[in-house]
């Protein structure tokens, strides 16, 4: 009997550790757009048209290359640098996209924002990953001019879909070995990984188990994703997005061995031993048009995806201690 009560009670405070967070999550009507989140929003459809109206991937590489030149070129438009970190994939030539904002008093502190930008083989992938890729484009834009304390990177990688997900050819794969052979100091990272995609009916929202025991049940809310090892850096960012964003928000620090846990680019940083999550609105639990040519720019909404990047925005600001406009 001891023993299963000792279970028990280990059991229940592993499930408190996972989903307890800082804070509430923000309910009730949403407030009308201000002025920059109008613009953001007509920026982020504008991203996610250039970038994921048709499939894009190494098996559709002459879309992919124009999705990358398009990211490239509105972060030059920005004023950045741009950065390519090139490699071979199955004889065609692949890379990863980073602007750097360097940092002051702890500019040796990386904070990292990325997004994969192909799509699956047989998708348009304008949720899955333009979306993400868009709030990319738009962060460092907000951040442009901004003086950090940390140094803030803005990286599109490339290759985080089938069959390459989880080798040695994914983008954030090759992207985080080469921080760690470098010395580097990455002391967060973020993978933005379909963020589009919100419903208020009943019943849309689904989880694996156990997390279906926790949550709610509307799909109408943006999620923060760790590892256990990630937990203290959850509730840090958590804690700051819930402060900013007038916008619902759910976070789990879990095993990874839950499904779709370490399903983006946060997985190759967990690799090396740093802290990473993943702001997601779920996915496959939630996103009807999931990996399928019907992932088209027309699914996204827009409105509430310019909300969530708000609160990114401050979350951000307040991670790297940077003054902006």
């Amino acid at each position: 009997m001891l023993f299963w009560l000792t279970l028990a009670a280990a059991t229940a405070w592993l499930l408190w550790y996972m989903v307890a967070v800082p804070g509430r999550s923000y309910s009730g009507a949403l407030k009308p757009l201000i002025a920059e989140e109008n613009l953001l929003a007509g920026n982020l459809r504008r991203h996610i048209t250039a970038i994921a109206s048709r499939e894009h991937n190494l098996f559709h590489y002459a879309e992919l290359e124009a999705s990358a030149l398009y990211i490239e070129k509105t972060l030059a438009g920005l004023g950045y640098a741009v950065a390519a970190q090139r490699y071979t994939v199955q004889g065609k030539d692949a890379r990863n996209i980073e602007v750097e904002v360097k940092g002051g008093a702890r500019a040796s502190e990386i904070v990292i924002v990325g997004a994969h930008y192909d799509s699956v083989n047989g998708a348009v992938g304008a949720n899955d990953n333009g979306s993400g890729v868009a709030a990319v484009l738009e962060l460092a834009r907000l951040f442009r001019d901004a003086k950090p304390s940390r140094t803030l990177r803005f990286v599109a990688f490339v290759n985080e879909e089938p069959p390459f997900d989880k080798t040695a050819d994914m983008g954030s794969r090759v992207y985080a070995r080469r921080a760690m052979e470098r010395g580097e100091n990455v002391v967060a990272m973020f993978s933005l990984e379909t963020i589009g995609w919100y419903s208020d009916e009943p019943g849309s929202q689904r989880y694996p188990f156990p997390l279906n025991l926790f949550y709610p049940t509307t799909g109408n809310f943006i999620a923060f994703v760790s590892n256990l090892g990630s937990r203290p850096l959850l509730h840090e960012v958590v804690a700051s997005f819930r402060g900013h964003a007038r916008f619902p928000s759910e976070a789990v620090a879990a095993p990874a061995f839950i499904p779709g846990i370490d399903w983006s680019d946060h997985w190759s940083f967990w690799q090396e031993g740093w802290p990473a999550l993943m702001v997601t609105d779920t996915a496959p639990y939630r996103y009807p048009h999931y990996h399928t040519m019907q992932d088209t720019p027309d699914k996204v909404d827009y409105e509430r995806l310019a909300r969530v990047v708000t609160g990114l925005h401050g979350m951000l600001r307040d991670l790297a201690q940077a003054q902006t406009r």
